[in-house]
């Protein structure tokens, strides 16, 4: 299986570390999140991954280069962002018209990826797609979902008032090529897949709960939270060289900066 790892967004609400680094270069413990995400995937059942660059591109591809994960990775730049689906849509060679996973790098997750796929392989026939949930602690931020009896997503409520559950979209996909032939019928390039994809698969999306560990780090908040919950495992020698080299070529005052909101 092959995966769209998605890794260009802004972070605006990570300021000001993202003056310095992209969110998907955000390091947890030490590890940036991208490289994490691209072993847990490439050692748990996916073959190869194309991953979309935007803001500091340049600082991705660099990183990337100097990385033992080189040779099996795609990446392609967007000058404007595409959403999503968009971004599936527009490299849907790249996924040779079979099932893929979709997982956005800025997210710190734990879980079995093996299994989800495996998942995703016994879903109910009627299911075109396999979403990952998680249990929040603050419904009103997410989007929740109602399910029936067979784990398959009924309703969808984004980031509403009073949500009816605690059972949250992971952002984290596995979607049949089914998915890829509705977003092209919409004849654009920029496709949200929350708003635009989703309404129209309700009633045929399957469920994985993750009991283990989700996380969104989207703000300095949960930045720090996750620096003092997760348990990050050490990067192979060659990445971890390839994150010292890159640390060492930006601004000094970013290891003073992420060390100051980590113990303040």
């Amino acid at each position: 299986m092959r995966a769209l790892l998605l890794a260009a967004g802004l972070g605006s609400r990570l300021q000001p570390l993202t003056n310095f680094l992209p969110k998907c270069l955000m390091p947890i413990n030490g590890r940036p999140l991208l490289d994490y995400w691209i072993e847990n995937l490439l050692m748990q059942g996916v073959d190869q991954i194309l991953i979309n660059t935007h803001y500091q591109a340049a600082l991705v591809t660099d990183y990337l280069r100097q990385s033992s994960w080189n040779n099996r990775v795609t990446l392609v730049h967007e000058g404007r962002l595409l959403g999503t689906a968009g971004t599936a849509l527009a490299n849907r060679d790249f996924f040779r018209d079979e099932p893929f996973l979709i997982a956005h790098a800025d997210n710190l997750t734990r879980f079995n990826c093996t299994e989800f796929i495996d998942t995703h392989r016994r879903r109910p026939d009627k299911a075109a797609l396999t979403m990952m949930l998680f249990e929040t602690e603050d419904p009103r931020s997410c989007g929740i979902v109602d399910l029936d009896k067979d784990g398959i997503v009924q309703e969808f409520h984004e980031k509403v008032a009073n949500p009816p559950g605690n059972l949250a979209n992971a952002a984290i996909y596995i979607v049949e090529p089914v998915v890829v032939e509705y977003m092209a019928t919409l004849g654009k390039p920029e496709i949200d897949f929350s708003t635009e994809v989703i309404p129209h698969f309700m009633g045929r999306i399957s469920t994985f709960l993750n009991h283990s560990y989700h996380r969104d780090i989207g703000t300095i908040k949960s930045w720090t939270e996750a620096q003092r919950d997760f348990g990050m495992p050490p990067a192979l020698p060659e990445n971890e060289l390839a994150w010292n080299r890159l640390m060492a070529s930006l601004d000094p005052e970013l290891p003073r900066l992420m060390s100051n909101l980590t113990t303040n």
